[in-house]
């Protein structure tokens, strides 16, 4: 009966047979070598998936995914900024508000002062009613001395219901007005009273003037 040859393989560089186990071919059944020769085989697969480089490829492979990672949003803050914002830098939460601005209007109108000595008008609505005259209800129209009313150019209004009071920055002004109420008006300086407004009685226009004239 001639010698037979059993079959042999390398497993990491070592080489594996029946002699590996230590049993020689006179002693072994034909069974028992294809046995042992099938463990051996296993074995060399199994040490070769714990290689390293097995683990990392098994490591880095993903399960279930299908295309590449997205980044996760950065949290908001209450602020209205991101954690990826650097400090100091706002985000505006909404559109921003223009405030309109109107024009200004035209200045106010400053009256010319009366003249150092003339009375003013409410000093002289008070003589009048300190005389027992009729002057009440007074009203300070000064405004219509002005361009927005009559424009008359004077400094002073107040009009009563016996008789309306103008004051002038000057006796020329008066003087004209009075003349243009001729009639209707008495003149004392830069003083004017004017009865067509209020009516007054033609029999108490000389208490009103007398009056006037103390006042001087």
């Amino acid at each position: 009966m001639g010698q037979r040859h059993w079959p042999t393989g390398h497993c990491r560089g070592r080489r594996v047979g029946p002699q590996t186990a230590g049993v020689t071919n006179r002693k072994l059944p034909a069974i028992a070598v294809l046995v042992i020769t099938a463990a051996l085989t296993a074995a060399c697969g199994d040490d070769g998936d714990q290689r390293p480089g097995a683990a990392g490829a098994s490591a880095s492979t993903g399960v279930g995914h299908t295309g590449p990672a997205v980044p996760a949003a950065p949290p908001t803050t209450p602020g209205g900024t991101t954690a990826a914002d650097p400090p100091g830098r706002a985000v505006p939460v909404g559109p921003s508000v223009t405030t309109e601005r109107r024009p200004a209007g035209p200045p106010p109108v400053v009256l010319p002062a009366r003249p150092a000595g003339a009375p003013g008008a409410r000093q002289v609505v008070a003589a009048f009613r300190a005389a027992g005259l009729k002057a009440g209800n007074p009203r300070d129209r000064s405004a219509d001395c002005g361009p927005d009313g009559l424009g008359l150019g004077c400094s002073e209004i107040v009009a009563t219901d016996g008789v309306t009071v103008y004051v002038f920055p000057d006796e020329t002004s008066a003087g004209d007005i009075a003349e243009t109420w001729s009639g209707q008006s008495f003149r004392r300086g830069a003083v004017v009273l004017n009865y067509l407004e209020a009516k007054t009685p033609a029999a108490d226009r000389a208490r009103y003037e007398q009056v006037l004239a103390t006042l001087r």
